[in-house]
């Protein structure tokens, strides 16, 4: 969808899209379906925007798109900047003689987050649209009304039948998620400061301030502090794994992810223009250095990070630094309400995303020592 398909809300809602180059790229990219181990449409997209802007992007074996910057190229120890290109969804368990699919997660979604709506099946030959369904609620008895539904209750019904779907490639191992038409995303609240939603920023956002970055060092004709690396990474919903792959290649001296930062009661951010940055998740204390440098380069853009801890997730960050991959890490990004379903930003966020990285980058010289922080 579309600014311009979006419900007319004012004048300022409709510029909001034409004057946002974030929301141009995120709406762009939101419309390419990419759940984990199926990033190849998103991955050629990006590919083609980064050739647009004349850089040459490099694929390693593990599916990441890699682009090498800096004064002195590729280094031993570079800085990596990453952001990942899967979304959750959904995986085929079994396929039903109506045509009707059942369901388990990929990666972290919930049934109830999508609630019943059209998705995409991604199968090996194409893809088909069908509806996420969990049966009537006429007939309820007392105490079911308050129940969250499970995968097993979960049915796509697709209109085809297993035959017409098997000659689609459809079968188990396929993958559903929500279709385009309703991800958004869509501008809403105060006209002067207004929020935006969509089916889910994650990861998507965080692409699209790596691509603001690269076009920012292109046009304004600026290099990184130090040797970087721009990493489109792969399979972070599944554990990190092209983040930690690329990590043990070339052994960063800094990881830096940047991805959202839901607001939880262990992480009470605000939902306004700050971005946050993570201190601890579930795998990792991340590294005061960085933080602290990344902090002053919020500063320089007119900002401040909302500082916040989480105890049930990871990032790429975490996952390379637990595998003892980068000697120092970091995870930085939007505020969101919401995770893993439609997810809501202040729109001032990304813009304050894009300039505290691009500060960071321009800084950036290396650790102040061998001892990581």
């Amino acid at each position: 969808m579309s600014g311009s398909d979006l419900p007319s809300q004012g004048r300022s809602r409709a510029e909001a899209f034409s004057d946002s180059e974030a929301l141009r790229l995120f709406g762009d990219l939101l419309s390419v379906p990419s759940p984990s181990g199926r990033e190849q449409r998103l991955a050629d997209r990006i590919e083609q925007l980064l050739r647009e802007l004349g850089y040459e992007p490099e694929h390693d074996v593990a599916g990441n798109l890699l682009v090498a910057t800096g004064p002195r190229g590729p280094a031993e120890h570079p800085c990596v900047i990453a952001a990942h290109i899967d979304e959750i969804g959904a995986v085929v368990t079994s396929v039903a003689e109506d045509g009707s699919l059942r369901l388990g997660p990929s990666g972290g979604l919930h049934p109830w987050k999508l609630g019943e709506c059209p998705v995409e099946v991604l199968g090996d030959g194409a893809s088909v649209i069908g509806v996420f369904s969990m049966g009537s609620t006429h007939g309820l008895r007392d105490g079911d009304s308050g129940r969250a539904v499970g995968w097993d209750e979960v049915r796509v019904i697709t209109g085809l039948s297993a035959r017409q779907l098997a000659e689609r490639g459809i079968r188990p191992g396929a993958q559903a998620v929500p279709a385009a038409f309703v991800r958004g995303p869509v501008v809403f609240g105060d006209e002067a400061d207004p929020l935006v939603a969509a089916w889910t920023f994650d990861d998507r956002m965080g692409v699209v301030t790596l691509l603001r970055v690269l076009k920012a060092l292109r046009d304004e004709r600026l290099q990184p502090a130090s040797a970087t690396i721009f990493a489109f990474t792969v399979h972070e919903e599944s554990g990190g794994e092209g983040a930690k792959w690329l990590a043990a290649q070339v052994r960063p001296s800094a990881f830096v992810a940047v991805d959202g930062c839901p607001i939880l009661d262990s992480a009470p951010l605000e939902l306004d223009g700050r971005p946050g940055i993570w201190m601890k998740d579930r795998l990792v204390h991340y590294s005061h250095a960085l933080i602290d440098a990344l902090a002053e380069a919020a500063c320089a853009a007119g900002t401040e990070l909302q500082r916040g801890t989480y105890e049930a997730t990871l990032s790429d960050a975490s996952a390379v630094r637990s595998v003892g991959a980068a000697a120092q890490v970091a995870c930085f990004g939007h505020v969101r309400a919401n995770s893993h379903g439609y997810e809501i930003a202040r729109l001032s966020v990304f813009d304050n995303v894009y300039m505290t990285l691009r500060n960071f980058v321009r800084s950036w010289a290396g650790p102040p020592s061998a001892i990581a922080h």
